[in-house]
C-alpha cells in the first residue's frame, strides 16, 4: 500500500473501519473486545471510537493489509451480507442496542438490497391509455419522483414555478445558505456522493449535486420551468384531475389520472411578524428572496428573526453592514459542530471511494446519530423531576452541554447571556447548527433586542416594548407559512370542496403525510407531519413516500384500478395516533410556541415517528385502506 493511502487511513473513522473489516473478512473478532467502540454521548463525534492508540493502529494496519490483498487479487469483495451479522455490526458501530427491526430498512438505505418497486412481470405491462403523472415541483422530492417514475416507465410531466431545479436550494441564495444536516447523509440513497468538498455544504455544492443526479437520470427534458398549477379539479366521470397550468402568462387545461405534489412546506414567506412592512421607505426583503442589489455596506440594518436562515447569513451581514440590530422573540438552542466549517480532505474522499463499504458505514453512523438514536431523548419521562427544563435525563444532558457552550461563548457578556439562554427543552424548536453566532453577537456593531416587532413604520421598527428605531434596510428572517402548504392551488376533490377549506390556514392533515380523503389519486411528498425535527434528512422521507406511491401505481396498473381514495376512518385514526405521539414529545412541551404548531397548539409539521416506523408504514401500499374503483 502506498504511503499516501496509509496516510488516508490515519484520518479514517475507526468504528467505520471496523465495520468494513468485519464485512470484508467475515471475521467477527472485529466485533469483540478489544475492538468494541465506546458509547459516544458528547456533542462532538469521536472518530476514534474511544479506543486506545494501539488498538486504532491495529485496525488501520489490518485494513491496509486487506486493501493490499484486494489490489493483488488474492481477496474479493463479498457481495452478500449476513442479516444477523448486520445487526451485530450496527450495534457495534454506534455502541448502542440497535434492534433487529432496523436491519431491513438500513440494508436498503445503505444500498445492500434493492429499495425500488418493480413490475411483477419481467416486461412492464401496457399502460392504460392516457395514464401519466403530473408532478408539481422540481426540488429534491420532485426529482426523486421523476426518477422513480422514469425507472418504472410511467409517463410523467414535472411543472416547476422557478427557472431551474432545486426548490429550496434555488429560492434561498442568501449569504452562506447551506445544509444543517451532514451532506454525506443529505443525499439520495440511490445516488451517494463521495466527492463532497464540505461536510456541511453551501448552496452551490448542493445545487450541483441536484443537477448531477437529474442529468444522470435524464429527467430535465420532462420538466416545464417557469410554470405553475393554478387549480386541480377532480372529474368523477373520467377519474382524472383537470389541471389548469399557467406558463408565459397563458393558461392551458390538461387531464392527468395521477397527481404528485412535491412542493414542500417551506416555500411561502411568512410576513406576519413584520406588520406594516409594505409601508417601509427603505429597502426590505425576505431571506428566501434575497435582494443582492442592495448594498449593506455602512447601512443601518435590522434583522427580524433568529432562526435557521439568520443563523447562516448573520455572520456575513455583520461583517458588511455599518450597524445591525437583531430582533429576537425567543432565544434558540444552538448546537456546535466541529465539522460545520471543515472541508473534506482528499484522504477522506479516497477512503469513501476506495475502501469497500466505508461510504455505507459512514452514512450509517450519520443516520443513527442524527436520527433515531436521538429521538428517544426527546420523549417525556413522567418520572423526571425537572419537566420544565428538559424531557428526561438524556435531554437534560444535552441541555447542560449546550448551556456550557453558550456560557463559554458569552463569557464576560452577562447582558447577552440573559438574552441568549433558552428556558425550554433542547430540540423544542428547530435545532440550529452554530455559524459563529455568539462571536457575531459580541461584535461592536451588532445589537440584540430581545423583543418581538410590534409594527413597522415608514422609517423603521417599533418593538413590543414601544421603542422605535430607524433603519436603512430590513431583512426578514421570519420563516414560512408551513401550515398553509398547497394553498396557492385551488384543489377540489370528489365533493368539490377546496382543500384549503378542509385544512384552513394552519391545520394540514394527511394519511402518512401522503394522501387525503375526498382527493383520489393525489399524493404528497414531504406532506404534513413528515418534517424532520429531531434530526436526519428530509430526503429519506421523500424516498419512503415515493416508494409507497410507486407501489400504489404499480397496483393500479396491474389490477386495472382507475382510482384510489384513502378511507376517512383510516386517515382519522392515523392522525389521532400522530397527535397522541406528539403529546409525549418535546414539540408539544407546555408553553412552547414554534412554527411546528398551529394556532390551536397542534403539532402539524414534524414527524413523531422513528425513521424505522415511517419506513414500515410506507414500504407497501395496503389496498384495504382505500376506496378502490376498478
Amino acid at each position: 500500500m502506498s504511503a499516501t493511502n496509509k496516510e488516508a487511513l490515519t484520518e479514517a473513522s475507526i468504528p467505520t473501519l471496523l465495520m468494513c473489516l468485519a464485512q470484508l473478512t467475515g471475521d467477527d473478532k472485529w466485533l469483540r473486545e478489544p475492538y468494541l467502540p465506546r458509547r459516544d454521548t458528547n456533542l462532538f463525534h469521536d472518530e476514534t471510537g474511544g479506543l486506545p492508540d494501539e488498538v486504532q493502529n491495529d485496525v488501520r494496519a489490518a485494513m491496509a493489509a486487506v486493501l493490499d490483498e484486494l489490489n493483488a487479487g488474492t481477496r474479493t469483495v463479498p457481495t452478500d451480507i449476513d442479516p444477523e451479522q448486520f445487526v451485530t455490526m450496527m450495534r457495534t458501530c454506534v455502541a448502542e442496542q440497535v434492534t433487529p427491526e432496523y436491519a431491513p430498512m438500513l440494508l436498503e438505505e445503505l444500498g445492500f438490497i434493492d429499495r425500488d418497486v418493480h413490475w411483477s412481470t419481467s416486461l412492464p405491462p401496457t399502460l392504460p391509455a392516457g395514464f401519466r403523472v403530473l408532478v408539481i415541483g422540481a426540488g429534491f422530492a420532485g426529482i426523486c419522483a421523476a426518477i422513480k417514475l422514469g425507472q418504472l416507465g410511467i409517463p410523467y410531466v414535472v411543472v416547476e414555478k422557478n427557472s431551474d431545479i432545486g426548490g429550496t436550494w434555488f429560492d434561498n441564495n442568501y449569504p452562506e445558505a447551506g445544509v444543517d444536516t451532514p451532506n454525506h447523509f443529505y443525499s439520495y440513497s440511490f445516488a451517494p456522493n463521495s466527492r463532497w468538498n464540505n461536510y456541511f455544504s453551501k448552496r452551490a455544492e448542493i445545487s450541483k449535486y441536484a443537477h448531477d443526479v437529474a442529468e444522470h437520470h435524464n429527467i430535465i427534458s420532462n420538466i416545464q420551468f417557469s410554470t405553475e398549477v393554478s387549480s386541480l379539479h377532480w372529474n368523477n366521470k373520467t377519474a382524472t384531475w383537470t389541471a389548469s397550468i399557467v406558463s408565459n402568462s397563458s393558461t392551458r387545461s390538461e387531464e392527468f389520472p395521477i397527481v404528485i405534489t412535491a412542493v414542500g412546506q417551506l416555500n411561502r414567506p411568512n410576513l406576519a411578524p413584520a406588520r406594516g412592512i409594505e409601508e417601509f421607505n427603505g429597502a426590505w426583503f425576505h431571506s428566501s428572496q434575497w435582494d443582492h442589489s442592495v448594498d449593506l455596506a455602512g447601512k443601518r440594518v435590522a434583522v427580524i428573526g433568529t432562526g435557521a436562515s439568520a443563523m447562516q447569513f448573520m455572520r456575513t451581514v455583520a461583517e458588511t453592514a455599518g450597524e445591525v440590530t437583531i430582533y429576537q422573540r425567543s432565544p434558540q438552542w444552538i448546537r456546535p459542530n466541529s465539522d460545520y466549517h471543515r472541508t473534506v480532505s482528499d484522504s477522506t474522499k479516497w477512503l469513501l471511494e476506495h475502501v469497500p463499504f466505508y461510504a455505507e458505514w459512514y452514512r450509517f453512523g450519520l443516520f443513527w446519530r442524527f436520527g433515531d438514536g436521538l429521538l428517544n431523548t426527546l420523549r417525556r419521562d413522567p418520572e423526571w423531576p425537572f419537566p420544565e427544563r428538559s424531557m428526561n435525563r438524556h435531554n437534560d444532558r444535552h441541555r447542560e452541554q449546550m448551556t456550557d457552550f453558550i456560557l463559554a461563548e458569552l463569557d464576560g457578556r452577562q447582558d447577552l447571556l440573559e438574552k441568549c439562554l433558552p428556558t425550554y427543552p433542547p430540540y423544542g424548536k428547530r435545532m440550529l447548527v452554530d455559524n459563529e453566532w455568539f462571536p457575531t453577537l459580541r461584535r461592536n456593531n451588532v445589537h440584540l433586542v430581545a423583543e418581538a416587532v410590534d409594527y413597522i413604520t415608514t422609517t423603521g421598527i417599533v418593538d413590543a416594548s414601544g421603542t422605535a428605531t430607524d433603519f436603512d434596510v430590513i431583512i426578514l428572517a421570519t420563516g414560512f407559512q408551513a401550515g398553509n402548504l398547497l394553498s396557492p392551488i385551488d384543489i377540489r376533490g370528489k365533493s368539490g370542496t377546496a382543500l384549503r377549506e378542509v385544512w384552513s390556514t394552519d391545520n394540514p392533515k394527511a394519511y402518512l403525510g401522503i394522501t387525503v380523503p375526498d382527493y383520489p389519486n393525489m399524493f404528497m411528498l414531504v406532506g404534513p407531519n413528515t418534517f424532520v425535527a429531531h434530526g436526519g434528512s428530509i430526503i429519506f422521507q421523500a424516498e419512503c413516500a415515493m416508494r409507497y406511491v410507486s407501489d400504489c401505481l404499480v397496483s393500479m396498473v396491474q389490477e386495472q384500478i382507475s382510482s384510489v381514495e384513502v378511507r376517512s376512518d383510516v386517515h382519522d385514526e392515523y392522525n389521532n395516533r400522530v397527535d397522541a405521539e406528539h403529546d409525549e414529545l418535546v414539540w408539544a412541551h407546555p408553553g412552547l410556541h414554534s412554527w411546528y404548531r398551529n394556532a390551536q397548539g397542534r403539532v402539524f409539521s414534524p414527524m413523531p415517528w422513528r425513521f424505522v416506523d415511517y419506513w414500515k408504514m410506507t414500504h407497501d401500499f395496503t389496498q384495504s385502506e382505500y376506496v378502490v374503483t376498478r
